[in-house]
């Protein structure tokens, strides 16, 4: 067994039951489990590799429920940047059908690192599109080089434009064959256990881009192991209602109930515009939410009702979503505009900074359906990040430095431990040389843009 201490950091906001935050704090691990949390005079002194986080805030590591890593190579495509979900997704399609299993696993691998740089030690990704050969797999691997734990999700679309869906036929896949591989990739991949680093989750796309019979059959499949979970975007624009009702005669939030898919095991992507009704219902069912300001802002989708999510008891998570609606991958900022948003209506209490870091970790975990993750409390998963907090962007903020963290620049961790595992250490990722990898996506960037 080996184990590592992190100790002396200036304050270790520990997400426990209690919410203690402790001062001069550390944490001991034992493997990939943590083992102690106090005062560092109250701790082992020694261990096997020891971290002095003087100056530092150690958090839980920040979890991501909603992504799409594949997006990192289509940033700031200038095509793409002033139109809303539809008109940006029907410019971007065909440049995504060109996407190669390389494509799929260095944006993957840029993805995480960002993530990872960020402070999240978590992190869920929606895969819907398998063009030129392409799988789920080549995430999978991507991702396991980096280190972070990950829940793959197996997207899919069936639905395409000659049958009344918005993505282009040659983006659809057939349905059996989808079913088909989601029964492979949960056989071979998915890990149930306690502390797992790799979960399958099922994810048809969107209701404009499957089938109704697809999102039943992937929730039957899905509920036949244990653990599969579903995803699919939810509500994200007023053209997304008005799509439900004109296709179905139903809201999303009726809609997302009448093909099954309410419950503990079910999270939606964005929810702006979810009726008040259906987030009652999503209270009561315990169905999660990943909340995405930043590309909710960035499309002009709008504001989720948040607040009104959270009173309700619905599990709410944060995801940064694609890196094609965002351009950017930064979890702790993603924390950061959720609180800023909420308050925009009118009410500056509306979102606390410490509210923001709880649906960034704890929230997080409960979307996942996951109870090792999320806090730093004696056998949870070893999982924690640090800021350095004596960089100029905290100059002046140290009166609070835990909600500093969220109300000034949002900066990069210094260390980032994974599964017991140090992934970022003095701000650098220590699993991947970043400066190639950087290289050959911009590469990758050019070519699947320009059409070469």
């Amino acid at each position: 067994m080996t184990t590592l201490l992190a100790k002396n950091a200036l304050v270790v906001a520990t997400m426990d039951d209690e919410r203690h935050e402790i001062a001069d704090g550390a944490v001991f691990v034992r493997d990939h489990i943590i083992e102690q949390v106090g005062p560092s005079a109250d701790l082992p002194q020694t261990a096997d590799e020891v971290l002095d986080l003087r100056g530092h805030v150690v958090i839980p590591g920040l979890v991501n429920t909603h992504h799409h890593f594949y997006q990192t190579l289509t940033r700031a495509v200038p095509d793409a940047q002033n139109k809303e979900l539809f008109d940006w997704l029907v410019t971007l399609y065909p440049i995504w059908a060109r996407i190669t299993p390389e494509g799929i696993r260095v944006s993957a691998q840029v993805a995480a690192a960002e993530l990872a740089l960020s402070g999240c030690t978590t992190a869920s990704d929606h895969l819907y599109m398998m063009p030129n050969g392409t799988r789920l797999d080549d995430e999978i691997e991507a991702v396991q080089q980096v280190g972070l734990r990950f829940h793959a999700s197996r997207g899919s679309m069936s639905l395409g434009q000659s049958h009344g869906g918005l993505p282009p036929d040659s983006l659809v896949e057939d349905e059996a064959a989808i079913l088909a591989d989601c029964q492979r990739v949960i056989e071979t991949y998915h890990d149930n256990a306690r502390y797992s680093m790799l979960r399958i989750t099922l994810a048809p796309c969107s209701p404009f881009s499957v089938t109704q019979d697809l999102m039943r059959e992937s929730a039957a499949l899905a509920r036949g192991y244990p653990g599969v979970r579903l995803h699919t975007h939810l509500a994200e624009t007023k053209p997304d209602v008005q799509y439900s009702l004109d296709q179905f005669g139903l809201l999303p939030g009726d809609y997302a109930e009448d093909v099954g898919w309410v419950g503990p095991d079910c999270w939606h992507a964005h929810c702006v515009h979810l009726a008040p009704e259906a987030i009652t219902r999503f209270g009561q069912t315990g169905t999660g939410v990943a909340h995405c300001p930043g590309s909710n802002a960035r499309l002009a989708s709008g504001i989720s009702p948040v607040g009104d999510m959270l009173r309700a008891g619905v599990p709410v998570g944060l995801g940064v979503d694609g890196s094609a609606s965002n351009d950017s991958s930064h979890l702790l900022n993603e924390a950061r505009l959720a609180m800023l948003f909420q308050r925009v209506k009118g009410d500056p209490a509306a979102l606390t900074a410490r509210q923001a870091l709880e649906i960034a970790t704890l929230g997080g975990a409960r979307v996942l359906g996951r109870d090792d993750i999320g806090a730093l409390k004696p056998g949870m998963a070893a999982d924690f990040v640090a800021y350095d907090v004596r960089a100029l962007e905290f100059a002046g903020a140290l009166h609070d430095p835990v909600a500093a963290l969220l109300f000034c620049t949002s900066v990069p961790v210094a260390y980032n431990v994974t599964h017991g595992r140090v992934i970022v250490r003095e701000g650098r990722l220590t699993t991947l040389e970043i400066e190639p990898l950087i290289e050959r996506h911009n590469a990758l960037a050019r070519a699947l843009v320009n059409g070469d």
